[in-house]
């Protein structure tokens, strides 16, 4: 797969994840586990892409002086609408500040498969002179990429420098999708890559479908 796309090898991940994996665990369990896979995976994906500056200088409760650090890219949060909220938490935990988030709605149109926009909350083009240096995606599950590739295009045409996507969860061919569309600007972060998908779009062995697991809508 293309080096931009990176796996983890964590052993916490692998077994998070196949606990995740199992039919039998309750709603409350798949929404710890998916933030819990996610801090993994924010903590790998922010130690590659953020810089380090200072920021000026305080004092400590005894009174000694020391420099604060903080870091220089402007960050925003970007879930893909069920499921990516089950991992939004997870970055703004481990991220310095708080981050902005700008929710996307797509679903996947049933026969074709095909990314259908419907809700874009991103401020509106020119109404910010630096609407982010680095934009990440959250989606716990990557199938066929369709879904990734428009967040992808949506987010580059807003005028981010950089994007990161985030998944638990990908199949191969839907992962490499995602990362090929703008080779130079996405870095993808994954928690497993599985084989392929079913003639549903659905990813095999996979996690089901996970918004459904998080919002308890299974049978809907």
């Amino acid at each position: 797969m293309s080096s931009k796309i990176n796996v983890s090898s964590h052993p916490c991940v692998r077994a998070k994840l196949s606990q995740l994996r199992s039919s039998s665990i309750s709603p409350r369990e798949t929404r710890a586990l998916v933030h819990e896979i996610a801090t993994f995976l924010a903590a790998e994906a922010l130690a590659n892409n953020l810089t380090v500056v200072e920021a000026g200088q305080s004092t400590t409760a005894l009174g000694a002086d020391y420099t604060v650090e903080t870091v220089s890219e402007k960050v925003v949060l970007v879930p893909i609408l069920r499921s990516g909220l089950g991992m939004i938490e997870a970055f703004n935990s481990i991220l310095p500040t708080p981050a902005a988030v700008h929710h996307l709605g797509l679903f996947r149109e049933k026969v074709s498969l095909s990314p259908v926009e419907y809700y874009n909350n991103l401020p509106a083009s020119g109404t910010s002179a630096h609407p982010a240096d680095i934009a990440i995606i959250c989606d716990p599950v990557i199938a066929t990429g369709g879904t990734a590739v428009a967040a992808i295009q949506t987010l580059r045409d807003w005028g981010v420098k950089k994007i990161i996507l985030c998944s638990i969860l990908g199949a191969k061919g839907g992962v490499e999708h995602a990362a090929n569309e703008w080779p130079e600007g996405v870095e993808v972060y994954m928690g497993a890559v599985d084989p392929g998908t079913n003639e549903k779009g659905m990813i095999v062995p996979g996690l089901g479908d996970i918004g459904d697991r998080l919002f308890l809508t299974i049978g809907k």
